[in-house]
């Protein structure tokens, strides 16, 4: 129970903006002046700060009898929505519609499939017309993205040297977060960004300027349109959406796309080969569940769909961080 609180304890704070209102003060603020800033009551916002206090989120500092609060630094970092690398975006996105899928984890597991039927009312037959059911959504669902790679995506691109891959395709690429991360680990490459129609457009009126030169966009669905020729192919969260079947099928259309000697770098959370941890991953897995058709995998089960696509020498990077790397070649 107490991690369901804690977590609503966060989603609250952040959509209420505490962080963001005492991250503009050039002081510590009290209870009374933090809920005038953000139109709340004085009584739930005092409990909400002592709360935030305990999870050390908040500084107290005593002032003549009255107690002040400010952000700890953690908090600027990662909880205010002006921060480079804020997970606000992310906290929101599990707020609004993770968690409104999980409130159906028990009909998941009975029935082995998403529920966003049950949460949303769309239908999941097409996973990612339920995923991007609105523009707001869609946004929303980008902006989780963004904020992801802005924190681990040069972990993962560096994980392997691609230096050799001079010409990058990232499928799925959403909102190009990823693809500046490649454009600035290594100079001399070229990042085309594969994905539907309306997510370009959405990354190009949001996320993307014409300031990243070396980042192309190519419009389509990489299960039905052609692929564009490269080195190297990245498929950053996308394998984990999917059933085995569909991954092997995907993967073989990259095989056939992929320049002889290129590869495709594989991007995910991985599980122990005895499924044993980590937690987190484990829970990811869950989360998949309800919102997928997919799952998290080992190093070895990404391995074996690699092979069964045809790729081969691949080899597995723990970051030791969320996401970990897996990259396969196509011979020469």
């Amino acid at each position: 129970m107490e991690g369901f609180l804690i977590s609503k304890t966060l989603f609250t704070s952040c959509e209420l903006g505490v962080f963001d209102v005492l991250l503009g003060a050039d002081r510590p603020l009290s209870a009374e002046e933090i809920s005038e800033a953000v139109g709340s009551s004085v009584d739930g916002t005092q409990r909400l700060l002592a709360a935030c206090t305990g999870l050390q989120l908040l500084n107290t500092h005593q002032d003549q009898g009255r107690v002040l609060y400010s952000n700890t630094e953690q908090a600027s970092v990662y909880l205010t929505r002006s921060s480079p690398i804020s997970l606000f975006q992310s906290i929101q996105y599990s707020s609004r519609t993770i968690y409104l899928c999980w409130h159906y984890l028990t009909d998941a597991v009975r029935e082995g499939r998403n529920q966003y039927e049950k949460a949303f009312g769309v239908s999941s037959k097409d996973l990612f017309e339920a995923l991007y059911r609105s523009d707001e959504e869609m946004v929303k669902f980008m902006q989780l993205m963004n904020s992801i790679w802005n924190i681990c995506g040069k972990d993962v691109v560096t994980a392997f040297d691609l230096s050799p891959f001079k010409v990058i395709c990232d499928l799925g690429g959403c909102s190009g977060a990823l693809a500046k991360q490649c454009t600035s680990a290594y100079p001399a490459c070229t990042v085309t960004i594969f994905d539907l129609p309306k997510v370009v457009r959405m990354s190009r009126e949001h996320f993307l300027t014409e300031a990243d030169q070396r980042i192309s966009f190519h419009q389509g669905d990489f299960f039905k349109d052609p692929l564009p020729g490269a080195d190297l192919y990245i498929l950053a969260r996308i394998l984990h959406d999917w059933t085995d079947k569909r991954c092997i099928e995907l993967l073989s259309r990259i095989y056939k796309a992929c320049k002889p000697g290129g590869g495709v770098l594989l991007v995910e959370a991985l599980l122990h080969e005895d499924g044993s941890g980590p937690l987190t991953v484990q829970l990811y897995s869950l989360n998949m569940l309800v919102q997928t058709e997919g799952k998290e995998r080992t190093a070895a089960q990404y391995a074996a769909l690699l092979a069964a696509a045809g790729f081969s020498s691949t080899q597995h990077h723990l970051t030791g961080k969320i996401y970990d790397a897996v990259l396969g070649r196509k011979e020469m």
